[in-house]
């Protein structure tokens, strides 16, 4: 962790070339769930090849630009796309971005991805505020010699995920009444989806929900000191025993139909913000 410093301020120094505005707030979006950026206001779009040390986003959907602008009145920066173990980064690259947020002057990371349900009371559509998480990823981006000036060397995990931000989303979904679960997520390394076997270990351990990002950005997030709010979009079901083929075409499109209801809580959560 050591050579982290250098590559976050080279980073964070070809953003302020871009855009002159200090984020509250980080947003990562998740699969399908780009459209969000649409809502940005005086958007400056970087595309990650542009970034000193990014990686290249080659996830399907994921189209792989920094979003800078005014969302809620709210200064932010959203990753149009992320990037994912699959693809073969080591999860200290996956989570660069997270500390180029913090030293841009974020204090709120908001993260959003597909996943797939295995609580049987969920249904395809359906949005989970994530409560907390499982790290089945077989790594963490906290591995090595830590360096003291981004975090502490052991994080308390006790609650990853701020509490007063899920009151505020549960709040939202209740006054414009839609369902928003409230669950935990377990992360595994992918690409392949899981057999019916992992999807009954899975659930015996107890996640609502499984997926192949955000454990380790928000590792990341609490060990340098930001506040997250996470939100996950059921796009399939994992039910071992009516399982039915992944299409991945179907997911993207149930996770783009999913997308309002995302909004509206992602909205809350920021108004919240620029109310204190």
């Amino acid at each position: 962790m050591l050579d982290l410093n250098e590559k976050i301020e080279a980073a964070a120094a070809a953003i302020r070339a871009e855009w002159g505005e200090t984020p509250r707030a980080g947003i990562i979006l998740g699969t399908g769930l780009g459209g969000l950026v649409d809502l940005i206001e005086s958007p400056v779009a970087i595309d990650y090849e542009h970034i000193p040390h990014f990686p290249k986003s080659t996830a399907t959907s994921h189209r792989g630009r920094l979003v800078c602008g005014i969302l809620r009145g709210l200064p932010i920066v959203a990753m149009e796309g992320r990037f994912h173990q699959y693809e073969g980064y080591s999860l200290k690259q996956i989570t660069l971005p997270v500390r180029v947020m913090k030293r841009l002057g974020a204090e709120l990371l908001v993260v959003t991805h597909a996943v797939g349900g295995m609580n049987p009371l969920y249904r395809p559509g359906d949005v989970m505020i994530i409560d907390d998480q499982i790290n089945l990823m077989g790594d963490n981006p906290l591995v090595g010699i830590n360096d003291d000036a981004l975090g502490p060397r052991f994080p308390d995990m006790s609650a990853p995920y701020t509490p007063e931000l899920i009151e505020v989303a549960q709040q939202t979904a209740r006054q414009e009444n839609f369902v928003a679960h409230r669950g935990v997520m377990v992360a595994v390394t992918g690409p392949n989806l899981e057999t019916r076997a992992e999807y009954r270990f899975l659930r015996t351990i107890g996640a609502d929900v499984v997926g192949m990002s955000t454990v380790p950005e928000v590792i990341v997030a609490v060990h340098c000191g930001l506040r997250v709010f996470g939100l996950s979009v059921i796009t399939d079901m994992c039910l071992p025993d009516a399982l039915k083929p992944a299409n991945v075409e179907e997911i993207i499109a149930v996770a783009g139909s999913a997308e309002p209801r995302l909004r509206s809580l992602v909205l809350g959560v920021l108004a919240h913000e620029g109310s204190k």
